[in-house]
């Protein structure tokens, strides 16, 4: 038998568990290193050379800066994730609603097509038109009625 045939022989089912316990405890590790560190960096309250201390405390020194913190600061990290992902879910709401409002109104564009067709039905004459063409483009009308010329005024 070959020398790769003996290696599935002397590492057995147990050895691959222990292994797989290892190798997820060192993904875990940095998963937790990494939070820690960007703790640091999202908390406002902590000045510039206090999180420079942890920082450096937390790489030079991995495993005992990262337990140190958490038990030190760990009770308020999941605080300040959370009062973060609010202030997000905040900003994006107040972003959709000036957008929705924004973009709720007629444009100038639509305004002129509505005159087109009044202006095509004959309920306004082609001096009012003008007029109201003029308000449109000069920016001080807006809304349904900025024109100053109601669908029914020549009736």
């Amino acid at each position: 038998m070959s020398e790769s045939t003996y290696l599935a022989y002397d590492y057995p089912l147990l050895s691959v568990f222990w292994s797989m316990l290892w190798f997820f405890l060192w993904i875990m590790w940095f998963v937790l290193l990494f939070r820690v560190v960007v703790d640091i960096f999202r908390d406002d309250a902590m000045s510039g050379w206090a999180k420079a201390g942890w920082l450096v405390f937390t790489i030079v020194l991995p495993f005992l800066g990262v337990f140190v913190y958490i038990i030190a600061r760990g009770k308020n990290m999941g605080r300040r994730e959370v009062a973060q992902a609010r202030a997000q879910q905040q900003a994006f709401d107040s972003y959709i609603r000036e957008t929705a409002k924004g973009g709720g109104g007629t444009s100038s564009v639509d305004e002129l097509a509505k005159l087109s067709e009044i202006r095509a039905k004959g309920d306004i004459t082609d001096e009012e038109f003008a007029r109201a063409k003029d308000l449109v483009l000069s920016g001080h009308g807006s809304g349904n009625s900025s024109t100053g010329v109601t669908a029914g005024s020549r009736h």
